[in-house]
């Protein structure tokens, strides 16, 4: 049995090598603008645990959308009805809860029911960017390839629990803590890339209290295709990529193109190989970070601690010289 499940932990964290991931799929129940219930999915990678609907204990002053606490074996976990802030109506109630961890935190979210478990290539996996979803989801799946007309709308848990659970996951970047801005040669940026809205919106709170001038994108493939730019540009001004970008910052999960593809693509390349490349993940754990260094990145860090990457970036850069 352990045996079984080590070979399927081993088969899943090879997946991150290979451009693909594991959703699992999940019902929330009726939409009331469609009538009908939609799939939605998170990576595997995150869900720690799948367990019946336990009973939950109402915390007096709770924010909308929270449901209260479950003891899971001695920790207290906050309960997030995913339902409700998807706006979505369960017809027999909360079944399941799944404990996740995201971004140095451990979680519950109640759901309607679990359906599957899909393999997908990321280039399945669509930027769901500017649709009607109120940032909630961050890309839509294509289920059965490129024809498929059965979709499931990937959710930006970040923007989520930032949004229900502000004290724990909103994170002020203070200026003083990131420590002295930190210079790079004039006219290059730093390279980011991250599918979360919220994120995004992190990162350039950080790098800007870094004094480090940056270019951003919301997928793998846009800054793999921003590089090749970048690259051809350079060239014609007789100039080298190096003096265009310092470094790379990189979230793993990314639809098109996930973060090990791209730092693969990357340190492959002659033309970018010596570039410093951080990735910066909810996706912790030690199999991750094996990955890491195995794609050739020159630092992995946990979201979200502003000074963490700050320290991680002031690391990279500093090889360059």
């Amino acid at each position: 049995m352990m045996q079984t499940m080590q070979q399927e932990i081993d088969e899943r964290t090879n997946l991150t090598s290979s451009n693909k991931l594991e959703l699992l799929l999940f019902r929330l129940g009726n939409d009331p603008l469609l009538g009908r219930t939609e799939l939605f999915g998170i990576n595997v990678f995150k869900v720690r645990e799948i367990i019946p609907m336990p009973t939950v204990t109402a915390v007096a002053g709770s924010p909308q959308h929270m449901m209260g606490v479950v003891d899971l074996r001695g920790q207290i976990l906050p309960v997030i009805d995913l339902s409700g802030v998807c706006n979505c109506t369960p017809s027999n109630g909360h079944q399941i809860l799944l404990i996740t961890e995201y971004a140095r935190t451990t979680q519950a979210f109640a759901v309607e029911s679990v359906e599957d478990i899909v393999r997908l290539e990321w280039r399945q996996v669509l930027s769901a960017e500017g649709n009607a979803a109120s940032g909630m989801v961050t890309s839509i799946a294509r289920l059965d390839g490129e024809n498929s007309d059965r979709l499931a709308q990937v959710l930006d848990v970040e923007t989520i629990l930032r949004q229900v659970m502000p004290s724990t996951s909103d994170v002020e970047v203070d200026p003083e803590r990131i420590g002295p801005k930190v210079e790079i040669k004039p006219g290059s940026v730093i390279l980011a890339a991250d599918d979360s809205l919220v994120a995004r919106t992190m990162i350039e709170e950080g790098l800007t209290a870094m004094g480090l001038p940056y270019q951003m994108c919301k997928t793998g493939q846009e800054a793999w295709d921003q590089l090749q730019a970048i690259a051809v540009k350079a060239q014609a001004e007789g100039k080298t990529v190096n003096d265009r970008i310092a470094l790379v910052l990189t979230d793993l999960e990314m639809p098109e193109m996930d973060g090990f593809t791209l730092t693969r693509n990357i340190k492959q390349d002659p033309r970018f190989s010596s570039i410093p490349v951080v990735i910066h993940s909810s996706l912790t754990g030690s199999a991750n970070e094996a990955h890491v260094r195995k794609v050739g990145a020159d630092a992995y860090v946990a979201k979200f601690v502003a000074e963490d990457l700050a320290n991680a970036l002031r690391q990279a850069l500093r090889t360059l010289h």
